[in-house]
């Protein structure tokens, strides 16, 4: 081997590389972005949960004990709520995790040393946030058992045990399964990321394969040629996307509690904003690699870290939290949750329906305007 001609080659793949220098850029901002992503938003930690609080006591005992919620930072007090009706239109919303329900004896039961329960109502569509929050409930439960046990002391009154007892339950998810909360964000999360690679190679394949001269020269215009080739990828995605609800339904036992073709038209909408993400991302990179290093960066890792799929996003902090609003997948996983789960429909997931609405629809308008009919 002849240190030269290793040199001559070398040289010549420098100058290559250089030759394209959004996918060396590519190439040195992927790994910083991943830390930074991943360092800010990977959290093991079950903290700030949003409560609803229904107080129907409103009395000295009933105010202590919630202040012992208020003053947590496992528990971030943001409703309150007179009646079930309310508490239930806020968990089906996936707007609190925790509902607190405070009985109207609360106060005389435990002056008069009688035994006085709380109902907790939590969210169990994400089974490790439900089990860390029965935990922080159980605890200050505790705690304000030896605080009153300390006060009867103190009064020199008879004490007998814990007075104060919760009625945990847990809806949507029961038994707790962790396939319940994996499977349906994880079809979000597979749709995503697979159809963002799959059309981010449709129109820089064009170009890289010199093919794109003849299509520039026909009468087509921009917006017939984006949507003939976003069409036949439409139609492969919502294939998939059948397939894996198919198979999370049926292999993994996860429950229908909503309407199927409901599900599917949401997933519908969902799949022609992300495949014109990767259409948009191939007008714009004009290569193959670039355009599917576009495609990783800005679907694989927003679906993973940023949707709310693996890691909670109030945990998150609030300049990331409202980075999560432009990640659809966001959207998609609060839909089939509540669907498969909750059993919930448009009337309480409209806003999820407009929001996918309005992502396909600019998506889909940027592409065809990025695409211009002329070599560059």
């Amino acid at each position: 081997m002849k240190l030269i001609r290793v040199k001559s080659v070398a040289k010549k793949e420098i100058i290559q590389i250089l030759r394209d220098p959004r996918s060396l850029i590519m190439a040195l901002i992927i790994p910083l972005l991943m830390i930074i992503l991943y360092g800010y938003c990977l959290s093991l930690d079950v903290d700030n949960l949003t409560t609803v609080v229904w107080d129907q006591d409103r009395q000295e005992f009933s105010r202590e004990y919630l202040d012992c919620f208020r003053y947590s930072r496992y528990f971030n007090v943001k409703y309150y709520v007179s009646s079930y009706k309310e508490l239930t239109h806020l968990m089906d919303n996936a707007t609190c995790t925790v509902a607190i329900v405070v009985p109207p004896d609360f106060t005389r039961d435990i002056k008069n040393l009688n035994e006085a329960e709380v109902q907790v109502i939590i969210d169990g569509s994400d089974t490790n946030t439900a089990s860390a929050a029965q935990g922080y409930v159980n605890a200050i439960t505790m705690l304000f058992n030896l605080k009153l046990a300390e006060k009867n002391l103190n009064l020199k009154r008879v004490y007998r045990g814990a007075i104060l007892n919760n009625k945990i339950r847990v809806l949507y998810n029961e038994e707790l399964e962790s396939r319940n909360f994996i499977v349906p964000g994880l079809i979000a999360v597979v749709i995503m990321v697979l159809a963002a690679q799959l059309s981010s190679l449709t129109v820089s394949r064009e170009w890289d394969r010199g093919t794109m001269e003849q299509l520039i020269v026909t009468p087509l215009t921009a917006r017939e040629l984006i949507t003939g080739k976003l069409l036949p990828y439409v139609i492969i995605g919502f294939i998939d996307a059948i397939l894996a609800i198919a198979g999370g339904a049926i292999i993994f036992k996860v429950p229908i509690k909503g309407s199927f073709f409901e599900a599917l038209g949401y997933v519908f909408i969902f799949v022609v904003g992300v495949m014109s993400w990767g259409i948009m991302l191939s007008v714009i990179a004009k290569n193959q690699l670039l355009a599917l290093q576009m495609a990783i960066v800005s679907s694989f890792l927003p679906a993973i870290v940023l949707s709310g799929f693996m890691f909670p996003i109030y945990c998150m902090p609030a300049l990331i939290q409202y980075i999560t609003y432009l990640v659809p997948a966001r959207y998609l996983i609060i839909v089939i949750k509540g669907i498969f789960l909750k059993g919930i429909g448009i009337k309480v997931l409209w806003p999820q329906l407009l929001l996918l609405l309005a992502y396909a629809i600019v998506i889909y308008n940027n592409a065809c305007l990025q695409f211009k009919k002329k070599l560059t």
